[in-house]
């Protein structure tokens, strides 16, 4: 299997496939929880970084549902977030402001300054000009504000090119050439201080030597700062862990293991550096399924269609970019399977799902589950077409959380 090196082989098998009365008891769409799978994961994640000098932060973007971040709040990660928004959000949901860093290319003055009074750990800084201005506000506030230099380091993610963020080409992080002109722009910045270096080369990274080839580029640029005579409390290096679409059920965890034991092998970290990490759909990708109702069976050309209640105002990731997620139909009772193209409601050519899927006989009424969803699914969701909000279900082992607008009349 093309997967094997880097997901754990582990068979789980979450609860809305054992108890078809339970998932069909909701109204549909709705995203489906699995919490004792993110459980499951974050233990993973807090045995593989058993020690003092490794600490991940959650990437925010990928999934704000407040039960979501109660329990990666419990397990003791910090907060990767990109706007004064996730923040905020952070901070209320039991995350410590020291352990929050602030990334984005765009960061608002008053985001910085909410971030500046909250004493957060760190700004990860895209721009000289963004380092003069939160200089200015700092100054302003009478803060010292602690920034990591995000660089961009050239190297292709192998993934998908909106979701590659490591490339010359793209909007973020500084140029290698430029960091010269950058610790000019710090030695006169009296109200920053140069805490570390920042990496995130892209997300869905699947291929383990593009992890390995950024610790080399990161090597090289540490010692170049050790040669200037710069100390760095610590290097960053994002996230990207990549998660298995294709058979979500055989790898639901990834090997965080041998994720994190890579860097610990093939990166140099200099006496009294911390090495940090921004994981985000590696945590919560595969605990979140998309379930959806079938309203129509419309005959096609070459593959009928199977048009859902769900569509991409409920998962924008397949009409943004192509991106596949494994279909089960949930409720047939067929044997026999058929090619389907399955599609949604909203009035847009590239409202699809998947296309030549081989699914069960599919009837009106059915029940879809579109899985690993529960990273940058529901979050990016948008009431395009003036549709409702998806509604949540979420499933632990002793109770199930439901907003009181997804039970069905």
């Amino acid at each position: 299997m093309k997967y094997s090196y880097l997901f754990r082989r582990k068979l789980i098998q979450p609860e809305m496939y054992l108890n078809k009365e339970v998932i069909g008891s909701y109204q549909t769409p709705y995203y489906y929880y699995d919490l004792e799978l993110l459980k499951t994961t974050l233990a993973d994640i807090v045995r593989a970084t058993d020690r003092p000098d490794y600490h991940v932060h959650y990437a925010f973007k990928a999934n704000a549902n407040q039960p979501v971040l109660d329990l990666i709040s419990d397990f003791g990660l910090g907060a990767d977030c990109v706007s004064g928004n996730e923040i905020e959000k952070a901070i209320d949901s039991g995350f410590s402001s020291h352990s929050v860093v602030f990334a984005g290319v765009g960061k608002t003055d008053s985001e910085i300054c909410f971030a500046l009074v909250n004493d957060i750990f760190c700004f990860n800084c895209e721009s000289i000009q963004e380092i003069e201005v939160i200089n200015e506000l700092a100054g302003s506030l009478s803060k010292k504000a602690r920034i990591a230099i995000r660089i961009n380091p050239d190297i292709n993610a192998c993934t998908h090119e909106y979701i590659t963020t490591g490339l010359n080409e793209n909007k973020f992080g500084i140029p290698v050439h430029q960091l010269n002109s950058v610790l000019e722009k710090i030695s006169a910045s009296p109200n920053v201080i140069l805490e570390g270096i920042h990496f995130h080369i892209g997300s869905q990274i699947t291929k383990m030597y593009v992890f390995r080839e950024l610790c080399a580029k990161i090597n090289r640029i540490n010692l170049w700062f050790k040669e200037k005579g710069i100390d760095l409390n610590h290097i960053n290096v994002g996230g990207g862990l990549g998660i298995d679409y294709e058979f979500p059920q055989l790898n639901p965890i990834p090997d965080f293991t041998g994720y994190f034991d890579l860097f610990g092998k093939f990166l140099d970290l200099l006496p009294g550096q911390d090495l940090h990490f921004e994981l985000g759909r590696s945590v919560v990708g595969q605990c979140g399924t998309l379930v959806t109702k079938v309203l129509y069976i419309k005959e096609g050309v070459q593959y009928d269609f199977v048009v859902c209640d769900a569509g991409m105002t409920e998962l924008m990731r397949p009409a943004l970019y192509d991106a596949v997620h494994r279909i089960d139909n949930l409720s047939s009772i067929f044997t026999k399977t058929d090619n389907y193209t399955v599609v949604g409601p909203v009035c847009e050519s590239s409202d699809c799902f998947g296309k030549g899927l081989q699914m069960p006989v599919t009837q009106r009424g059915d029940l879809l589950a579109i899985r690993s969803a529960g990273a940058y699914g529901e979050v990016m969701a948008s009431s395009y077409n003036l549709r409702d909000k998806v509604n949540a279900v979420y499933m632990g082992s002793d109770q199930v959380l439901v907003p009181s607008s997804a039970l069905t009349d």
